[in-house]
């Protein structure tokens, strides 16, 4: 690959990341922020991410213009049954997380995003998922007063 290629690739990659960067924070300024009392808002992380990305897409594009950006153009081979498992979990997900609740229907996310990285322990990954699951359920619905659902488990806690 040629420097003006590797140059003419991290300008478009940059540039890319930096428009993404610009919807980003356009769909942030959309969120509403009503609450008076509170000094950080609902916008601050997103804000955060934004101006993060917007660097990174500058980074790409100064270091493509410097010479410095290199591509590997090796990757691995593409895994249909992994793209399967993730799928299946993103659908399995949003299926049953008005029906089982939040930890449910999350620990059901992570076995099967376990699976798609190669797990074969899908009882262990189950008890993992949970208890992540409810540690975060935990974390947003009783310590920050967030509700994030009720399900099964949820109206037992």
């Amino acid at each position: 690959m040629s420097n003006r290629e590797r140059k003419r690739d991290g300008i478009f990659v940059g540039t890319a990341i930096i428009f993404f960067a610009l919807f980003l924070g356009r769909q942030t300024a959309l969120i509403p922020s009503g609450a008076i009392y509170a000094e950080v808002g609902p916008t601050i992380v997103p804000w955060i991410v934004t101006g993060l990305l917007a660097s990174l897409g500058l980074a790409i594009i100064v270091e493509s213009y410097l010479g410095h950006w290199h591509v590997n153009k090796e990757h691995g081979v593409f895994d249909r049954v992994s793209l399967f498992w993730i799928g299946l979990g993103l659908g399995l997900n949003v299926a049953l997380i008005g029906i089982a609740g939040f930890i449910l229907s999350s620990a059901t996310l992570f076995v099967c995003a376990a699976r798609a990285f190669g797990s074969a322990h899908p009882l262990r990954d189950a008890g993992i998922g949970f208890a992540v699951a409810l540690i975060a359920y935990v974390g947003f619905d009783r310590l920050l007063g967030y509700q994030i659902g009720d399900g099964l488990i949820e109206n037992l806690i």
